[in-house]
């Protein structure tokens, strides 16, 4: 069994961490695109053309799946991405998971990056999923970036300014970019009000594994053996996982994975 996952960078990381603990013997494939990121200021038009080309790298792996472990690329490019690539190989995008955050009532915030805070694609989300459930968009500008570069002091400078704009009685918050779930303790921790009942973080990294999955007829066995390889791309070229990922529990467990041999066409 092999999955790719693509992201401009490591927001991949916990989607490919989720799939490595519900299939350790599964092969990953991790396509990055150091050379373009970041993509959320890009055109609708740009990041399509730079998701294309990092999801055609990871298309000549042959991979049974493709995870879109990007928001900003969910939201512009996956229609492109599946007539690209499927039926071949499935294409599973990333939604930020604000149907069960609603679903246990309001009030709501979704973090996200400024370009999608506000979106027809997030209020198209908001209209279908949380009616009658209030719902606040708040944006991180340079959340993302700060999280990508693991700059610790930036990473704390967003993650301050972000709450200070969610509304204190919120009950729970959607992680609207992939990136927030590596910090998703730290957003916790600056969100949850003394008195308030604990505030619920909804991340998409274990449901968009399992739909993986699914979509090829695999069960989870997170008891199998640890033989999965990791492969990873960076803008194309075959390369190593950046000693940034370290910085997180998912790049660690990532990183003790066995190196795939080198592809050959």
């Amino acid at each position: 069994m092999k999955i790719a996952l693509m992201d401009s960078g490591t927001g991949l990381l916990p989607a490919a961490a989720a799939v490595r603990r519900l299939r350790p013997d599964a092969d990953l494939v991790l396509s990055t695109d150091p050379d373009g990121l970041p993509w959320g200021p890009r055109t609708p038009d740009d990041v399509t053309a730079h998701a294309l080309a990092v999801a055609r790298a990871a298309a000549a792996h042959r991979p049974d799946a493709l995870i879109v472990a990007c928001n900003t690329a969910s939201v512009h490019a996956l229609p492109a991405l599946r007539a690209a690539l499927e039926p071949d190989i499935p294409v599973i995008g990333t939604v930020p998971a604000i149907k069960p955050a609603a679903a246990g009532g309001g009030p709501v915030a979704i973090w996200a990056t400024p370009a999608t805070t506000g979106s027809p694609y997030q209020r198209d989300l908001i209209a279908r999923f949380a009616q009658g459930v209030e719902v606040a968009g708040v944006p991180c500008p340079g959340l993302a970036d700060a999280v990508e570069q693991a700059d610790d002091a930036a990473i704390e400078a967003a993650v301050t300014a972000a709450a200070q704009h969610t509304p204190r009685e919120v009950r729970a918050v959607v992680l609207g970019c992939t990136h927030y779930e590596l910090v998703a303790e730290r957003i916790r921790a600056a969100v949850q009000q003394a008195g308030n009942p604990p505030l619920m973080l909804h991340g998409s990294a274990e449901a968009v594994a399992a739909q993986a999955l699914r979509r090829i007829g695999a069960e989870p066995a997170p008891a199998a053996a640890p033989t999965g390889t990791l492969s990873v791309l960076l803008s194309g070229r075959p390369g190593a996982l950046p000693e940034v990922v370290l910085a997180y529990e998912e790049g660690r467990l990532l990183a003790g994975a066995v190196p795939a041999a080198p592809y050959t066409a």
